[in-house]
Order: structure tokens, then C-alpha cells, then sequence
């Protein structure tokens, strides 16, 4: 989810491609806090229900019935809390039904891919608009909707359901991915990395170091969902110190057409390009209250995936890059310039490696948690290649949600995603 330098945004433009890219410690007050939103009416992410193309995915992948199931299981309750332990409850069957649909297991639900990211997106918002929309038989204030709303954003995006193992026999890794987004340009799009993390979530790989298990969350991209701490809740209990502290992380998102990178430096800067609820941030990246960090806060944060050792394998049909550039204004100066080989000392962040958008954003958030908490693991941010859809099937008002080339590549984007997982954990281990 990074956004283009301008020579890239003038490529983008062309038509290259149609899509840019807490059990075990005691919760900090800003743990808890749900993303905020009104309940007042359906969100812009609600409203977009309303289109043909999310009611042809939930349609083809089974995922159609989701919703009004859980509007019916709502109603049934007769107290608050009776009503947010079912919200967990579904959330968390709607991730294991996207993550089990995507590993091939149960029914496919619809002639759809089944590695297709989109149906698990598409039947959140179904029942958080069902929250939203929710008349019960008994008093419910703002908050207590609120709070419901958050249990099945955060169970149904797999952030309160990781399970890593103890011991030393197997490693433990952290992936993250991201919604779908640009949806009002074509609502037909899905994430890379939102698909490898279904398609990875408890799984094992076998590495050089040995066995690793891999466990996922996906994040939504909504500028205010990170600036309450969505992004530091769910990783801080496995970055902390104990048996099953991860061996090694990585925030992925969607990048640039044709390759992958390993983002060498993150940068605190929030560049403004609206999000999926059409809200726009420009300003230094906010860190939370009473979240571990570094202070003073600083302007870059750094990798510790050994990234020589990625970009030097064969994980896959696409490259892989070592990406050292960012845009920084000097010390001293005022008007940001464009550095290939990182940021200059005193300087002050403008774009990241992964730009300035909510990629760099999670990348430089995981990372500064990682050095607040002095956890000694390899860490960083990996962007996956543009997803495109095929010849043919380009134009978002008369193409088919779905193509045989738009799903070869989702798939071998995923593939290799597992590839260079193996490769960094195996090279983590030894360095």
C-alpha cells in the first residue's frame, strides 16, 4: 500500500495497472479503545455495499449469507454483554471461515478463487453496518454499540485469535496485511497481502532453521483505525519477552507493478492521500498514549529482515529489491528532496521507503515498537507486486470481478511471500 514518487504515479497513470498499490500483560488504557466511528448511519466503507460488484463476491464465495446470519444471532440477545461475546464469537468464525476457504478446506461456497481476499472485506462491513443498523430490545448506549463494532472488526481481521507456540523447537513468525483499497476507482480490487496472510495463517514452513510457524492479522486502511493503536495492540504481546516471542515479523502490503521490496527505513511522516473512509492525515506520524516507544520520537526507524539474504535468493518469478530511497528535508533546510541511499543525519521525514501513505505507516509503527521494547528479532516491511486483472478485463465499469490472470497472480505473489519467509527466517537465524 505504498503511494508512487511522481515519476511512478505518471507510470501508473499510463495504464500500467489498475491498482496502487493480550492475555499474558496487563492492557494499557489505550489497548481497549474501539476505532471510532458513528453510529449514526452506515460508514463509507457500508455504503459501498450498495454496488453490484461486493454483492457478486459474497454472492460467488457463499460469504453472501454472513451478514444476515449475524443480524438474525443479534437479535436474539438480550444484554449487552450476551451481545458483544456473540460479536467476538462471529467475528472470529469469519476469520476461520476466510482462512479455511483460502487453505482449501470446507466448501468453496461459489465458483470464486478460492484464495480471494475480498469476500472475508466485504462480509465485515455487512456486520458492522448490521451493528450499526441494530434495533435491540433493551437500552444500548453509543459506546456499548461502539464497542461491538471494534470486537468484530478486531476478531474478524484474526488480531485477537494469533496463537504462537512455546519452546524451541519451532520458530514463530508475525505477518500483517491489509483490506482492499482505492475502492471508489474500482471496487473490484483486492490486496496481495491480504490474501497471503489468509493463505498463511497457521501454517508451518520448513526452513533452514527448522520448522516455523506463520500466524496473520489483517488491518484496515483507515488513518484513525492506527492513530488508536490498532497496529501496537496487536503486536505488542509477541514482541514482548517470553516463550513465545516471535522469532520474526513483517508488516506486508501492496507496492509497486512487477517486484517486491524489503523496505530498508520508515519514516514518521503521514502524507494525507484519503483512505478507505475518505479521510485524509497530514502530519507526524501519531504514537499512542501509554504505548512503549523511543523518545524522543524518531523521524526514521530501520530494518532487521536480513534483507541481503532475501533479495540474493530465488524466492520467486518476480525481483526482489534492497529499497533504500526515501524523501526527507535536510537538517537545516526546508524543502524535501529525494535520497536513494536514506535519510541524511538530523533530517526530517517526508516518505519512507514505502512512501508516505498507511504501509509505511504500520512498517515504521512495528518497528519503533520493536526498538521500545529492545526486542531482538528481525523486523521489517515487505511489498508485494501491483495486482493487477488481465487483457481485457481492465476497465472497472464493464470488467468481471474476477480473471484467470488477476488470479495466477494473486496466487504466485502469495507463493512467494511464503518463500521469502522461509529465506528470512533461515538467514535471521544465522546472522
Amino acid at each position: 500500500m505504498r503511494l508512487m514518487r511522481p515519476a511512478e504515479r505518471f507510470w501508473i497513470s499510463l495504464g500500467a495497472s489498475l491498482v496502487a498499490c493480550a492475555a499474558l500483560f496487563p492492557a494499557p488504557a489505550w489497548a481497549g479503545a474501539p476505532a471510532p466511528a458513528t453510529t449514526d448511519g452506515p460508514t463509507v466503507e457500508e455504503q459501498r455495499l450498495s454496488g453490484p460488484v461486493p454483492g457478486e463476491i459474497l454472492r460467488r464465495s457463499g460469504f453472501d449469507e454472513v451478514a444476515p446470519g449475524f443480524a438474525r444471532a443479534l437479535d436474539r440477545t438480550r444484554t449487552a454483554p450476551q451481545a458483544e461475546r456473540l460479536a467476538v464469537a462471529e467475528g472470529r468464525r469469519l476469520w476461520r471461515r476466510a482462512v479455511d476457504r483460502a487453505q482449501g478446506r470446507g466448501p468453496d461456497g461459489g465458483d470464486l478463487s478460492r484464495d480471494d481476499d475480498r469476500p472475508l472485506y466485504w462480509a465485515r462491513l455487512g456486520m458492522t453496518r448490521a451493528v450499526r443498523e441494530w434495533k435491540p430490545g433493551f437500552e444500548l448506549s453509543e459506546k456499548q454499540r461502539s464497542a461491538l463494532i471494534a470486537a468484530v472488526e478486531r476478531s474478524s481481521r484474526g488480531q485477537d485469535s494469533i496463537e504462537l507456540p512455546a519452546g524451541q523447537r519451532v520458530k514463530r513468525v508475525l505477518i500483517t496485511g491489509f483490506d482492499p483499497f482505492q475502492l471508489d476507482a474500482d471496487a473490484r480490487r483486492s490486496n496481495p497481502s491480504g490474501a497471503a496472510a489468509l493463505a498463511l495463517d497457521g501454517t508451518t514452513v520448513q526452513t533452514p532453521a527448522g520448522p516455523a510457524r506463520v500466524e496473520a492479522a489483517v488491518f484496515p486502511v483507515r488513518w484513525e483505525d492506527f492513530a488508536q493503536g490498532t497496529v501496537e495492540r496487536t503486536l505488542l504481546p509477541h514482541l514482548r519477552p517470553g516463550p513465545r516471542r516471535v522469532d520474526l515479523f513483517t508488516t506486508i502490503s501492496q507496492g509497486r507493478p512487477g517486484r517486491f521490496d524489503v523496505e530498508r527505513t520508515n519514516g514518521a511522516w503521514r502524507g494525507g492521500y484519503p483512505d478507505n473512509a475518505r479521510v485524509s492525515r497530514t502530519e507526524t506520524v501519531p504514537v499512542p498514549p501509554g504505548v512503549p516507544t523511543v523518545h524522543p520520537q524518531p523521524q526514521w526507524t530501520s530494518t532487521t529482515l536480513p534483507y541481503a539474504a532475501i533479495v540474493a535468493a530465488r524466492t520467486g518469478p518476480y525481483t526482489v529489491h534492497d529499497n533504500t530511497a526515501v524523501t526527507e528535508i535536510p537538517a537545516g533546510a526546508t524543502e524535501p528532496v529525494d535520497r536513494p541511499d536514506g535519510p541524511t543525519p538530523g533530517s526530517t521525514a517526508r516518505e519512507g521507503g514505502g512512501g508516505d501513505y498507511l504501509s509505511n505507516e504500520i512498517a515504521y509503527r512495528a518497528t519503533l515498537l520493536r526498538d521500545a521494547v529492545r526486542a531482538p528479532v528481525p523486523g521489517g516491511h515487505l511489498h508485494t507486486p501491483v495486482l493487477a486483472f488481465g487483457d481485457g478485463n481492465a476497465d472497472p465499469a464493464t470488467g468481471q470481478v474476477s480473471d484467470p490472470e488477476f488470479v495466477a497472480n494473486r496466487l504466485a505473489i502469495t507463493a512467494q511471500v511464503r518463500s521469502v519467509i522461509t529465506v528470512a527466517v533461515g538467514a535471521g537465524q544465522r546472522s
